[in-house]
């Protein structure tokens, strides 16, 4: 049924193919709960496997860990490769690498504050246009200056350095208001509580470990553990976006190669649209349609099709949708509007199927020669060959210690970064204002002792009256001001010297100034 240019999906009278050349074109699942979109992202998963295409997905119940399992000769599932006519079906695990954020149930991912970028970091702590572009300035110092941010405490100190010198920043970069800075603090302590102190941190993600295939040839199945992450729904959305600019911006372009380089399922996709501002959604638009050149597929996984905008719906070509239910006007709405995306079909009317579906039953339209997508079909969809379900926690360990990247990420790395350059430099001014400070009652000493030697020693006059005069008590205290202002003028922090070596650099930095791509996030290789 699958041969090397398609994937079988599933039956409809004839076998429904997904074309692996033009499975870069992007895709949408979707469909109510309990309909059966797990079982067609691992189908479509191992399809893509056993083609030679790398594959990343999350697993939001914990279900989709039984690929890497072989699966098991269940009667309905024999039943329903009959019912389709698929003679050559056999049992077979998918190699898997398992990740997960917090490091539990699969390789820890991380990523720096840098590289992440201040829009998505921004969407990420729910940071209004004010504090966004307080965040901005926080970035583009530590960028011209080439210091990075790889942790949560790298931003709090570069906040820290902002709030102490507001006044001067604001002169060079913008206004910089403190409350601001308060916020942001404030959603930093949020940030962390839900897990971000483990995620920002080294060492960081590589792409090309998403990227690898086993000895006989499959695409590697990239599944991240989202059971516990969709807590912090907002930390979810902004890693996967951040994965996609990744991807976007480290892969060359290939054109259109005969099969992806990599599919990506986005699942949940409406938590990545929810609330999103306008501008972020412009440049999830702009790399979903440019993404494609790179050789990357794109799939989102949702409830419903109204969940996605138009202006990306309209770039996903390859389709599977699963029943859905009119119970409410904005169900009905997403019938009509699921109905009407797909390439009609005399024999029925999709509006009316959509509600009708069964679980393992969709509406099917892929897209065939020169783009162009095939009429809309009724389909059963083909049965999985790995385990449907999860796999136990002594699998799952199995499965990690046996993976090509373990002991690359287990262990964080704290290596010096922009925390550590500002502790440093201020305990570098505190000495130099402790010598300078020594040297000017040295210098007062010795002049004293120079005014002794040249005037003698002269015994006190007892019957004069030594009270000073008015006279002598304005230059006494015009020279303790001379000293007091000379004193403070040379006093400087570590934020005023950094800020001072910006303005001087501004003209020489530019050569060796972090570069950042589309979503902000940072470009490797500079």
């Amino acid at each position: 049924m699958t041969d090397n240019t398609s994937i079988f999906i599933g039956g409809s009278g004839k076998d429904e193919l997904l074309s692996l050349k033009l499975a870069n074109r992007h895709g949408l699942v979707a469909g109510a709960t309990g309909t059966g979109k797990t079982v067609t992202l691992q189908i479509l998963a191992e399809g893509f496997s056993r083609a030679g295409v790398p594959v990343f997905c999350s697993d939001i119940k914990g279900d989709l860990s039984g690929i890497a399992a072989t699966g098991e000769p269940k009667d309905f599932l024999l039943k329903r490769a009959e019912q389709i006519g698929l003679e050559d079906y056999e049992f077979s695990a998918s190699p898997v690498v398992f990740w997960d954020l917090f490091g539990k149930q699969g390789h820890p991912i991380r990523t720096t504050v840098s590289e992440m970028g201040p829009l998505l970091l921004s969407r990420l702590m729910d940071l209004n246009p004010t504090q966004e572009g307080v965040l901005n300035i926080a970035f583009r110092i530590a960028d011209d200056e080439g210091m990075l941010l790889l942790d949560l405490k790298d931003l709090r100190a570069m906040m820290s350095y902002l709030a102490e010198h507001a006044k001067e920043i604001s002169t060079e970069y913008g206004n910089v208001s403190k409350a601001s800075i308060g916020a942001i603090q404030r959603q930093l302590l949020v940030l962390e509580e839900q897990g971000g102190d483990k995620f920002f941190s080294e060492p960081a993600l590589k792409i090309p470990d998403l990227m690898r295939t086993d000895s006989s040839g499959r695409g590697v199945v990239n599944v991240l553990a989202a059971d516990k992450l969709m807590a912090a729904p907002k930390l979810y959305a902004t890693f996967l976006l951040w994965l996609l600019s990744e991807l976007f911006e480290e892969l060359p372009e290939v054109g259109d190669p005969d099969k992806p380089r990599l599919v990506f399922f986005f699942d949940e996709a409406h938590l990545l649209f929810d609330e999103a501002p306008k501008v972020l959604l412009e440049k999830v638009e702009q790399v979903v349609r440019l993404i494609r050149s790179k050789g990357v597929g794109v799939y989102f996984v949702t409830q419903n099709p109204i969940d996605v905008p138009d202006s990306v719906l309209g770039q996903l070509g390859n389709r599977v949708q699963h029943a859905l239910r009119a119970f409410t006007p904005r169900d009905r709405k997403a019938v009509k509007a699921a109905a009407e995306t797909f390439r009609p079909n005399p024999d029925f009317k999709a509006v009316d199927v959509i509600t009708e579906l069964g679980v393992g039953e969709a509406l099917v339209s892929t897209l065939q020669k020169k783009g162009v997508p095939s009429v809309v079909q009724k389909t059963l969809i083909r049965p999985p060959v790995g385990r449907l379900g999860p796999l136990t926690a002594d699998e799952r360990k199995a499965v990690i210690r046996q993976s090509p990247v373990f002991g690359q990420y287990e262990e964080a790395v704290d290596r010096e970064s922009a925390y550590e350059v500002l502790k440093r430099k201020a305990a570098e001014q505190d000495q130099k204002e402790q010598d300078q400070r020594q040297q000017e009652d040295r210098d007062r000493d010795e002049g004293r002792r120079m005014k002794r030697t040249r005037t003698g020693f002269q015994l006190p006059d007892f019957g004069r009256d030594d009270r000073p005069t008015r006279s002598s008590r304005r230059k006494s205290e015009t020279r303790t001001r001379r000293r007091t202002t000379r004193r403070k003028s040379n006093r400087q922090s570590v934020a005023e010297a950094a800020l001072k070596s910006v303005v001087r650099s501004v003209g020489s930095s530019l050569g060796r100034a972090l570069v950042r791509g589309i979503l902000g996030s940072l470009k490797r290789g500079f």
